[in-house]
């Protein structure tokens, strides 16, 4: 069908010089014998159906090649020479390709821009560290170092989102020591840790695994501060690892307030902030699980959650044994 549809001009053009070739002979020319004519159109339909079959046969065999080609995710323009006003295709194309190439520079200065804003800022906000070890009312001095102690956090992470949404080129996965990513972490949160006073139960063996260290710390980072933001009283925490042959497992469990079932699939989406709205106690943007499993994604690991309402919620990273890859 896709066939005729493309070619119905040529088809119905084929079509009716046969009905007038026909017609000619038998009104036109009264002595021509009617097997001679029938005869003729024989060979005719026979030619014509070849050339018809043939071409049909190539232009199957050449969507078969384009629906091979549609699964690629390179560019496959350049494999059809034939294209139906290739100029005009690979004219707009380029038009395209410059204003991404022109975007993407725009986000490049914007993204140099923020992480540079970020560590002058780290200044100031070491500065006033040390002011308010000098505030003498104890009141003030715990309110005032711990919104300076969001602030660093809410920076660092600003700093690895501009490195997850760059290149390739500032991920630098090795081999590195999994306890010492997580006591990383626990130390950038022992504030909160001790303020709110969690019971941490640490089970990490020496495993090593192949990641971005710096990264791994703010997915640490991201899921102790989800741990401690929706906690209950007297919280736990429970950080434990497992290896196998191929991989080894970092689990991160705590007894908040758990996720309802139907928000489970979509944690990790963009923006979503899911159907419990904690009494209005806590603004979530969505965004922090959804970096989580964005980095995730990039070092090639894979993150699950199990999670029971009131209860409990597990995070499971998993590592896979890439050795071999390094070795060769």
């Amino acid at each position: 069908m896709k066939y005729i549809k493309k070619h119905f001009k040529f088809l119905l053009c084929i079509v009716l010089i046969l009905l007038a070739f026909n017609l000619y002979f038998i009104f036109l020319l009264t002595n021509i014998k009617l097997q001679l004519l029938l005869y003729l159109d024989l060979l005719l339909v026979v030619c014509i159906g070849l050339f018809l079959g043939i071409d049909l046969f190539c232009f199957h065999k050449k969507e078969r090649e384009k629906e091979a080609c549609l699964q690629s995710h390179d560019y496959i323009f350049y494999q059809f020479e034939d294209l139906e006003e290739k100029e005009i295709i690979e004219h707009d194309f380029q038009i395209f390709q410059d204003r991404i190439n022109e975007q993407i520079a725009i986000n490049q200065d914007q993204q140099d821009f923020i992480t540079k804003w970020c560590h002058e800022i780290k200044i100031p906000l070491a500065t006033a560290f040390l002011v308010s070890e000098k505030i003498t009312e104890a009141d003030a001095k715990e309110q005032l170092k711990e919104q300076l102690e969001k602030i660093k956090q809410y920076l660092n992470a600003v700093l690895v989102s501009c490195k997850v949404s760059g290149t390739f080129d500032d991920l630098q996965v090795k081999k590195i020591k999994l306890g010492e990513c997580v006591n990383t972490s626990i130390r950038n949160n022992r504030y909160f840790l001790i303020k709110h006073q969690v019971e941490l139960q640490l089970e990490v063996m020496d495993e090593s695994v192949y990641s971005d260290s710096q990264w791994m710390v703010y997915i640490i980072d991201q899921l102790l501060a989800n741990a401690m933001k929706y906690r209950k009283e007297k919280p736990k925490i429970h950080i434990w690892s497992e290896e196998t042959p191929k991989e080894v497992k970092l689990y991160i469990k705590d007894d908040g307030e758990g996720i309802k079932a139907q928000d489970l699939p979509r944690i990790f989406e963009r923006g979503y902030v899911g159907s419990n709205h904690h009494n209005g106690k806590y603004k979530s943007t969505g965004m922090g699980l959804y970096m989580v499993n964005l980095m995730i994604q990039k070092l090639g690991h894979e993150i699950t959650v199990s999670s029971e309402e009131q209860k409990y919620t597990c995070f499971c990273i998993s590592f896979r044994n890439i050795e071999n890859y390094f070795n060769l």
